[in-house]
């Protein structure tokens, strides 16, 4: 054997093992991003009981709700920025407690105006934790398997955490230990608290930044890295909306936030319209959101394999976000059509499982065009997305709920009973929407490449 084999080899040997500190960044990017979903779907818990405590209308309900859609979708692009120029560490982790404190002040409030002011906050301050998660992606996950990474935060850890919320507010702190709704959310939030905390003790904006992290660690993400350094701090916005691909997708989340919105907001009067209690609520609602977490992270996963099997990250993603939600228009259907409640929830189990696998497109499709700017792009994207989050219920469901809904009186006893079938019309409409603007998408140049024609 030569002399130089021999150096190589004692060079291979005696190389370390990169260190695994991503790993760790993973874990917390995927319990904030459980977390956000957490204390955003307490709605489905707290909205029937607003409506029994306080008498409010699915349409006064549904400006409640919407509140925290304003200035969420408004607070998107300055959240980007920030966080692309600051950086994740300090941002995210004033973020999560200012989100963690409004459920408090949420808690504590007993009129319209304070409730609608808590959600305001609640919305401002989730506003940016998204495009923060997509920012620490880009700077944290290896290209090789960024995309099933995104797919498990975004989508399997953020759909668990909404599935969780009403088993643990409904199913056990308000039925099983007898705490009334506002206590339940105000243990809720301490635990939200208590992450920020931990957020900001662990979390380095970068690997360059952190000095955990070893040479061997950093050369997994070096060379893109350093890459995205030499580009501007601030993405020019109106270069940025020339991007055709950027154009789609802004449509595209338009109708499929629209659409998704349902899950977060009129899930749980849907299923206690069916006669069951609260707590049976607390366990059915949460099917279709575990059904979005599995089809999130099988979508992330997919995704990557898409890309290696077509070789075209361009099919892959129009493939990946295409097909979920022309299969989940389908499903949808069947599901609803249950007069089980078992049934009706593995029915919708299966909806979001297909709807949301395109969740991880949405992240892999930011990050691919967006580069050092995948924060703010993705603000851009979500943003348009909340648009119709807000235009939805506000415009549509609210005023649907309430003329499809009838007066009948059960035992000398008026009630309201509502028709949620067009509701579910409406959404298997956007769901086709969507599903054609992916169809069109390309990722392949990004914005800083220079504009789609």
């Amino acid at each position: 054997m030569s002399s130089s084999s021999e150096s190589s080899q004692r060079e291979i040997i005696g190389s370390p093992s990169p260190t695994n500190v991503h790993k760790l960044i993973f874990v917390m990017a995927s319990v904030t991003s459980l977390m956000l979903y957490l204390h955003r779907y307490t709605w489905a818990v707290i909205r029937p009981e607003l409506a029994r405590e306080y008498g409010y209308t699915n349409t006064e309900l549904e400006q409640i709700f919407t509140f925290f859609n304003i200035t969420y979708a408004l607070g998107q692009i300055p959240s980007g920025v920030v966080c692309d120029y600051f950086g994740a560490r300090f941002f995210l982790s004033s973020l999560i407690g200012g989100w963690s404190l409004s459920l408090v002040l949420f808690a504590l409030g007993g009129s319209f105006l304070t409730f609608c002011i808590a959600r305001l906050i609640f919305g401002a301050a989730q506003a940016g934790a998204y495009p923060s998660l997509n920012s620490v992606s880009r700077n944290w996950f290896p290209p090789s398997n960024r995309t099933t990474m995104q797919g498990f935060v975004a989508s399997f850890a953020g759909r668990a955490g909404g599935a969780l919320a009403p088993i643990i507010m409904a199913t056990v702190l308000m039925s099983y230990f007898g705490f009334h709704w506002k206590v339940a959310l105000m243990i809720m939030a301490g635990a939200g608290i208590f992450l920020a905390l931990v957020f900001f003790a662990l979390y380095r904006n970068s690997p360059e930044d952190d000095k955990r992290v070893n040479e061997a660690e950093r050369k997994l993400f070096r060379g893109e890295n350093l890459a995205q350094k030499t580009q501007s701090k601030v993405l020019s916005f109106k270069e940025a909306l020339k991007h055709r691909t950027l154009q789609i997708m802004v449509f595209a989340q338009v109708s499929n936030a629209g659409a998704d919105i349902i899950y977060t907001s009129v899930l749980g009067s849907y299923f206690l319209s069916k006669g069951i209690s609260i707590a049976e609520m607390g366990i059915y609602a949460s099917f279709p959101l575990f059904g979005g977490a599995v089809g999130g992270f099988v979508g992330g996963y997919l995704n990557d394999y898409c890309i290696r099997l077509t070789g075209s990250r361009k099919n892959a993603r129009r493939i990946m976000g295409s097909s979920g939600k022309i299969i989940a228009t389908i499903c949808l259907f069947f599901a609803i059509s249950q007069t089980n409640v078992l049934a009706l929830a593995i029915g919708l189990f299966v909806v979001k499982f297909f709807s949301d696998w395109s969740q991880p497109t949405v992240w892999g499709t930011c990050t691919d065009i967006g580069g050092r700017h995948s924060g703010t792009v993705f603000s851009i994207v979500n943003m348009s997305g909340n648009m119709g989050a807000v235009l939805v219920p506000v415009l549509l469901l609210g005023p649907l709920l309430d003329g499809f809904a009838t007066t009948q009186v059960v035992d000398g006893v008026s009630e309201v009973v509502t028709n949620y079938f067009p509701m579910f019309i409406v959404v298997a409409v956007m769901y086709v929407i969507t599903a054609f603007c992916w169809m069109t998408v390309d990722p392949s140049r990004p914005i800083d490449q220079g504009q789609e024609s």
